[in-house]
């Protein structure tokens, strides 16, 4: 798991899940603690995520909320939403929205 602080993002790439769960949980931990701005969490280099990841985004994403803060999710491939919606997190979590081009 690649993990790239980039001022607000957080950009993971690689594969998400049960292996890397505490690296990325204590990484979303130290980005929130470390300032007092909004988080996006860029998934767009992510190439594979299990449920233990989702919920380890689910998770950051209320302990932000008693913070305080916003947790965006950027970047969400086909994968990934299938399986928020699969798992029902969509409707914890906020998936950044990306306008259609025509």
């Amino acid at each position: 798991m690649d993990i790239v602080h980039d001022g607000p993002r957080l950009v993971l790439g690689g594969e998400f899940d049960v292996r890397s769960t505490f690296e990325v949980r204590t990484a979303l931990r130290h980005h929130l603690e470390g300032s007092d701005t909004d988080v996006v969490v860029d998934l767009t280099d992510v190439t594979s995520i299990d449920l233990t990841a989702l919920k380890v985004l689910a998770a950051a994403t209320f302990w932000a909320q008693r913070e305080g803060r916003h947790i965006t999710l950027r970047g969400a491939g086909p994968a990934v939403r299938r399986m928020l919606h699969k798992s029902h997190l969509i409707k914890v979590v906020d998936l950044e929205r990306v306008g259609v081009s025509a």
